[in-house]
This record gives structure tokens, sequence and C-alpha cells, in this order.
């Protein structure tokens, strides 16, 4: 049997480049259970794979895609059996194992997490790390007692992946949601999505010129760290909490420990690598009842395999809404 894959090399200069090729399932690498994948999706972790390596694929070629959704076609791990609908987030798929940049995807078993009945395979993309990293954002919130009457939550990047679907799953649970963005034209696509303020990025890229600012929000999702980061924990209500999972701004930010100490704040650092399967599911199974599906498709736009390339440098500048599903039969 042949799998449809999007090949990736890296030449001499250490740029990437691909090509659409046929190959053989000798070529999938090793795992207990054999996915036909339906649809992956673009986040930046794939921009970074697809345009240079990034530093996370160590050896070429290479099949890209950190996420994907499919059916089970093959089984040697007893929790799943053919037929079964499953979705992967992580695990370095897609960085240092084969990923969903195909048609066929073999992994192993403790890396899948089966999908909830109301959620498709082009859902679950549209969905994707990114969203389920929202989730885990809000989850984090909930558990240090953020709730909606606790006042503002700000959403940083929040015309991105992961800011669109945190937007929406905040305002779908009755917060009140400062979403900020650099794209002003994002404003009516925001509130559609829930967010009841729009704040230009602007007011959060000055670095705070003290280590304490007037109190505004109860809770912040961070997509974006650096500077913005740094003014809106400096912006924090005593006893909020941040939920902190990206980094587009930088990984250092100039920020105090007075925040933390004087209005007795907490951070909680978001990882959706490599999460135990158990808080996996318990995240998928909120998404599929706390995630407003009819305004997720609102943030989704359609690719292909061979339009990736193209599409990569623009997730790394910040010029992608929303979400991006990529129908791998394309």
């Amino acid at each position: 049997m042949s799998f449809r894959a999007l090949v990736l090399t890296q030449g001499s200069d250490r740029k990437v480049s691909g090509a659409i090729e046929t190959l053989d399932d000798s070529r999938l690498p090793p795992g207990d259970v054999t996915v036909a994948v339906d649809y992956s999706t673009l986040n930046y972790k794939d921009g970074l794979v697809l345009t240079s390596g990034g530093g996370l694929v160590k050896s070429w070629p290479h099949v890209g895609g950190i996420d994907f959704a499919g059916t089970v076609e093959a089984s040697d791990n007893p929790a799943f059996t053919p037929g079964d609908k499953v979705v992967l987030n992580g695990w370095r798929v897609g960085e240092l194992h084969w990923g969903g940049y195909a048609t066929r995807a073999r992994v192993k078993g403790d890396w899948l997490v089966k999908l909830p009945s109301s959620i498709s395979a082009k859902r679950a993309m549209a969905i994707g790390t990114a969203g389920y990293t929202s989730m885990l954002c809000v989850m984090a919130l909930e558990k240090h007692g953020v709730r909606p009457e606790s006042g503002e939550v700000l959403v940083t990047g929040a015309a991105g992946g992961v800011g669109s679907v945190a937007v929406a799953i905040l305002a779908r649970l009755g917060y009140q949601v400062v979403a900020a963005t650099g794209r002003p034209q994002e404003g009516d696509y925001l509130k559609q999505l829930g967010a009841a303020t729009i704040l230009d990025r602007k007011e959060l890229t000055e670095a705070p010129d003290r280590p304490l600012l007037s109190e505004r929000y109860a809770g912040v999702v961070d997509t974006v760290s650096g500077v913005m980061f740094a003014r809106a924990l400096a912006q924090l209500k005593y006893g909020g909490a941040a939920a902190v999972c990206g980094l587009a701004g930088g990984a250092a930010f100039p920020g105090s420990i007075l925040p933390f100490i004087l209005r007795g704040v907490s951070v909680f650092g978001i990882d959706s690598v490599m999460l135990p399967k158990a808080p996996r599911e318990n995240a998928w199974k909120r998404l599929g009842s706390d995630l407003p599906l009819d305004k997720l498709d609102s943030t989704v736009s359609e690719a292909g395999l061979g339009d990736l390339p193209s599409l990569a440098p623009k997730i790394l500048k910040g010029e992608i809404r929303g979400r991006v599903v990529v129908d791998v039969n394309k």
C-alpha cells in the first residue's frame, strides 16, 4: 500500500522545500496504530518546520504536521480498534516523528485521544493544538478560581489560532473578554466570537514604567509573552492568574517579582506537547461541550497540502486569522 505526503527536505542553506510525493507504507515510522488521516492543520510551530526546520527537526526528509485527525486503520494497541475516530496533538509528532501532512500516519497509541462524538475530524482540526491549548488555559484559570464574576479576562494575540478559540470559549462560559490584537480590522470578527472589548495591541507594547499598574484583569490568557505579558502581569488584580502558552513576542519579558508577592498573582505555564493522557482527554471532552462549534466555523479557512509552503511564512508573521484546516486528500 502507499500514501501521499508533503515531504520536506532541507538544503545546505538550511532553507526547507517541500514536494508532494507518493510513498510506500514501509516508509511510515514505527508505531502500534496506523491512522487514515483526514485533516491536519497549520500552527506556528508548523510554520517553523516548513520554512527552516526551526531547530525542531533532527532528520530529513521529513513529514510535518503536529496535529491530525482521522480513522484508525490498524492497531496493535488494545485501546484502539479499526474504525475509531481519533485525534493527535503534540508528543513531538511533526518534529521528531513524521506527522499529519500525509494521508496515513503511524504513531504510538498512547499519543492518541478518541474524538468525542460531537466533534468531527474536520472540526477537530479547526480546534487543533491551538484550540486544545486554549482549553487548557481556561481550565487553569478555572482551577485557580477565576470565575466570570471575578472580572475581565484579557486574551493577547486574540485574532490568532489560540486566541480566537480562547475568546470563544471564555465568552461561552460567561466571562467578559478583552481581546488584544494588532489588527484593528479584526474587531468585528472578535466581537462575533464573543469579545466584549477590543484592545489595540499598542496599549500593551510599552514595557511598564513601574512594577505595578492599576488593577484591571482577573485573568490573562497570554499567547505572546515579551513586553505584552509584562504589562498584562502588572495589571492583574489581587489574587488573579495568567495562563501562558506562547512566545511570539519572545521568550523573555521585562517583568518584576512584585505582582507575585504584593498582589498574590499566579502564572500557569501551559504545555500541550507532553501533557499526560488523562488531562488531554478531559480537555477534549470540555471542548465538545464548552466550545461553540458554530462560532468555531467562522474562524476557519481550508487549504490543501500544496498550499502549506506559501502559508507558512504568513503564520510566522501573524498574518493568518483564526485556524487553517488542511485537507490532506487535496
